[in-house]
């Protein structure tokens, strides 16, 4: 099976959980590779982190400019229109690599997603959808795009999320955070919301706080 061209990081010998980490629009898994050993995380946790690049596709809010993208964004507005078939395409690419991580023996309760921004949109859509229950969900400065449209499987109706999101983003506004976090509740979920002084970006105390998600969810 071709999967997507991806990064991987290891912080053991045989791994027993997996990160999946989406990045976001025009940049590519190099974005958060770096930030692993910034995590630092307890040597009894031996994870295989894996970086994903989305394919390069024109994209309709930046003047039909072909960039990294996990969907098409047709408008800026507080809904974000998008092309739902391409961020389903998407979702589709990261199951296939979850899948891969289950034949290689990690099972589904050991695999995190994270995603930011726009990745964050695919990872809501592809975490909540899968067919077994994963460990959890890391939602960096993002938004839940396909909150009408997508179908919450049983075996993630209670899939451990976290949300992180900056006070001062101009990007993806801390409003479409808070909108995420009150359509997860209204769906049955019980996500977690931490709020930092910062625009689109990730800042240290945030990095912390996503170390000790990581032990929570994985220890």
């Amino acid at each position: 099976m071709n999967y997507l061209p991806h990064i991987t990081v290891e912080t053991g010998e045989k791994p027993d959980a997996a990160v999946i980490w989406l990045h976001g629009l025009g940049a590519s898994g190099h974005d958060f590779e770096s930030l692993v050993p910034h995590l630092q995380l307890p040597d009894s946790l031996a994870i295989r982190f894996i970086f994903p690049h989305a394919p390069a596709i024109p994209v309709t809010i930046n003047g039909g400019y072909v960039m990294p993208a996990w969907y098409d964004i047709l408008e800026m507005d507080f809904e974000r229109k998008i092309d739902e078939a391409q961020i389903q395409q998407s979702s589709d690419a990261i199951s296939a690599l979850i899948e891969r991580e289950i034949n290689r023996g990690i099972p589904s309760r050991r695999i995190v997603l994270a995603g930011f921004s726009q990745g964050g949109a695919v990872a809501y859509h592809c975490g909540l959808s899968f067919q077994q229950p994963l460990a959890g969900l890391l939602a960096l400065s993002t938004y839940f795009a396909t909150w009408r449209s997508v179908q919450v499987h049983p075996a993630n109706a209670q899939l451990p999320i976290h949300l992180f999101h900056g006070s001062q983003d101009n990007v993806v506004p801390e409003a479409m955070g808070i909108e995420a976090r009150r359509v997860l509740k209204e769906k049955g979920l019980a996500p977690s919301y931490q709020q930092y002084p910062m625009g689109h970006e990730v800042c240290l105390e945030e990095v912390q706080d996503l170390s000790k998600a990581l032990q929570r969810l994985l220890t």
